[in-house]
């Protein structure tokens, strides 16, 4: 009898001593402070966000960990579904959606400047809606008219970096040219063909409509 009670209370003190070794290794977690998953930019054009991140996720940690103490709830891995568990899950879930859509932004700011972007023109893309691709195409467009012109005509045989661009665009439009940079005759008839065809003035003479149709 005495050995049985003995084994009971060995029993119980470990059941006793195993609750409180998890509930210490819960309390203590090193995972409960939430941790983002890639790297965001500390120094995005708006460093409000920044702050706002991370005050969002030092609430969202502080409630964590209050919930964990006072209500023994794990938000993050509820055991139950009572009324209270719910609402402190629901609440944890909003927390998280404020930490997601400022880390979003972050993560992106940092992917766009590690391929060279600057705040200003992260900035522009966020405030036009403008995709990344779109960005740099409408950019190198920008940079290929800028060596256009108007006063300058192409001569015959002339060589330069802007003639060798519309020979790649009269290709990609579907002519069949040689990339040289050269003005040369199949040169002039594809631009003249691409005038025709776009209802401009079919002379084969390079103008800033037939370079606008060009690269639309």
């Amino acid at each position: 009898m005495k050995q049985l009670i003995i084994l009971l209370l060995l029993i119980i003190a470990f059941f006793i001593g195993y609750g409180q070794y998890a509930q210490y290794k819960r309390f203590n977690s090193p995972d409960v402070d939430y941790k983002k998953s890639k790297e965001i930019d500390l120094s995005y054009y708006n460093q409000e966000a920044v702050i706002n991140y991370y005050k969002a996720t030092g609430d969202l940690n502080s409630f964590v960990k209050m919930q964990w103490t006072v209500n023994d709830i794990d938000v993050r891995t509820p055991e139950d579904d009572t009324e209270e568990t719910k609402l402190a899950v629901t609440k944890y879930a909003d927390k998280l959606a404020t930490i997601k859509y400022y880390e979003s932004k972050l993560e992106k700011s940092a992917e766009l400047k590690s391929k060279g972007l600057s705040n200003k023109e992260i900035q522009f893309l966020e405030n036009s809606g403008t995709d990344l691709e779109s960005y740099q195409k409408s950019t190198l467009i920008k940079k290929i008219k800028s060596m256009f012109n108007p006063d300058k005509v192409f001569v015959y045989s002339q060589k330069n970096a802007l003639i060798f661009e519309i020979q790649k665009q009269l290709n990609l439009k579907g002519f069949h040219i040689t990339l040289d940079g050269v003005y040369k005759i199949e040169t002039l008839n594809a631009i003249k063909e691409f005038e025709a065809k776009n209802n401009l003035l079919a002379d084969g003479v390079l103008d800033i409509l037939t370079l606008d149709a060009l690269f639309k």
